[in-house]
């Protein structure tokens, strides 16, 4: 007798399990290839050279995965600058940063949804470092071709800093973002840019000033202060160059199992079951969450010769590994809070099904069980990032007689030369700055040398 009204309890509520199943189903397929196994393919044809495969490869990508469209975009823009493409590197830096921006707002509806699947299903607006990176590369490309931008993009990366930092707050007042190391190469650009007018020495002065208290370990920082002091650009006859290097592989994001925490649920899964009415999905797939890895790198700086002479080697400005790892150690434990939510409201979902529906039956129970584990079992790390940026940005300050030289860049590592080296024809002209870049992630170049107009324009 009770197990016929079992039977018709159940049966009542056939349709309610069915679409509670069939939702659950729906979450559980759901899940799809990380970004960083996506992105394998681009950074290992960049890093090859191949920078027209790479290129290809994003573009389909663009095409196919329009949630991720920003993020990839990022990488073409570096692709596009290291190519000789400067300007265009420039308009795509400028439609994402403005896209982040705006993303930066709250979509509760999408957090909802990241809430019962990951954070994969909110639209990506950028790590805290990458939005102040997106500044310094504007800069940098619009230096890159003759551009009137370069000192106001220079700008905007410390007022992106001061923000980010100032909005940094949580419910409670505390602030994990106050310990923010501070990007100096906009200070720098600013700097340069402001010297070459032959008259803005003050204000040169400033922002030189920002970049020795910012990066103290940046030696040349103390030589530029003294230079500026005499309101001399360079001695007459003779011009500057500037050589900025985007040295050694950049940092990237790995999924990995958060194992404590894991093994906190599958303690509290215990007691929960013990004591409540219903069971829980037991804790067996692993809380995974998104951490961010700095490359290991040989190479440690640039050499540079003139006309054969060895002038000396490019210096760190910014530390980009260690800022992303530092930026994004701070933050983790919100990372973490996220992942925990997500798991326990999943688990409530199940508990809270089981409840509405009356299942009383333990095969039923155990039927939701396994739903619920294998809903948990399609979260995946948020992996997405920028990926082809270099571990570091390097720069030397070269002051050299009017005329046409041969600039050469070699890759050293603690012991010396570490690979092939690259030249190019450079023009100095009097009492003008010259701006080269180029992109040694390994121990060869890739893509070209580039070399920028020595008049900058203000506007």
């Amino acid at each position: 007798m009770g197990d016929q009204r079992l039977m018709s309890n159940v049966s009542r509520r056939a349709p309610l399990l069915t679409l509670l199943a069939a939702c659950l189903l729906a979450m559980v397929g759901s899940g799809c290839a990380t970004h960083a196994h996506q992105l394998a393919s681009v950074r290992d044809s960049f890093y090859a050279g191949k920078l027209d495969t790479a290129r290809s490869r994003l573009d389909k990508e663009i095409a196919r995965d329009k949630s991720d469209a920003e993020v990839l975009r990022l990488e073409h823009a570096i692709v596009d600058l290291v190519d000789g493409r400067p300007d265009e590197a420039e308009k795509t830096l400028r439609v994402v940063r403005d896209r982040f921006d705006y993303l930066e707002q709250k979509d509760v509806g999408e957090s909802v949804l990241a809430t019962v699947t990951d954070d994969n299903k909110l639209a990506y607006a950028g790590e805290d470092y990458e939005k102040i990176l997106i500044r310094c590369f504007l800069s940098l490309s619009n230096l890159m071709h003759h551009g009137g931008d370069a000192s106001a993009y220079a700008l905007q990366v410390g007022e992106k800093q001061r923000e980010i930092i100032a909005q940094g707050s949580d419910q409670n007042g505390n602030n994990p973002k106050l310990g923010y190391k501070r990007v100096a190469l906009g200070a720098y650009i600013h700097a340069a840019i402001q010297e070459a007018t032959h008259v803005n020495y003050d204000e040169a002065t400033r922002a030189i000033q920002l970049v020795a208290n910012w990066e103290p370990e940046f030696q040349p920082a103390q030589d530029d202060l003294k230079r500026l002091t005499t309101g001399q650009h360079s001695t007459k006859g003779d011009g500057v160059v500037y050589v900025f290097g985007l040295v050694g592989r950049g940092p990237y994001k790995e999924e990995r199992f958060e194992q404590p925490t894991s093994a906190a649920l599958l303690i509290a899964d215990r007691i929960l079951s013990a004591t409540a009415k219903h069971s829980l999905p037991p804790t067996i797939a692993p809380i995974k969450v998104p951490v961010v890895v700095r490359s290991h790198n040989r190479i440690r700086s640039l050499g540079i010769a003139i006309d054969g002479e060895a002038k000396g080697h490019t210096e760190t400005i910014t530390d980009i590994g260690q800022l992303a790892v530092d930026q994004y150690q701070a933050v983790f434990p919100q990372v973490m809070a996220r992942a925990v939510v997500r798991r326990v409201v999943k688990k409530g979902a199940v508990y809270a099904t089981k409840e509405f529906a009356h299942i009383n039956h333990p095969a039923a129970e155990l039927a939701m069980d396994l739903a619920g584990v294998a809903w948990e079992a399609t979260e995946s790390a948020d992996t997405r990032c920028w990926g082809l940026l270099p571990d570091q940005i390097q720069v030397l300050r070269l002051e050299l007689p009017a005329g046409e030289h041969r600039l050469s860049l070699t890759p050293l590592d603690f012991g010396g030369p570490m690979g092939a080296g690259a030249t190019q024809s450079i023009l100095v002209e009097d009492g003008r700055s010259t701006y080269v870049m180029a992109c040694f992630p390994d121990n060869h170049l890739v893509g070209q040398i580039l070399v920028s107009s020595s008049e900058i324009r203000l506007d």
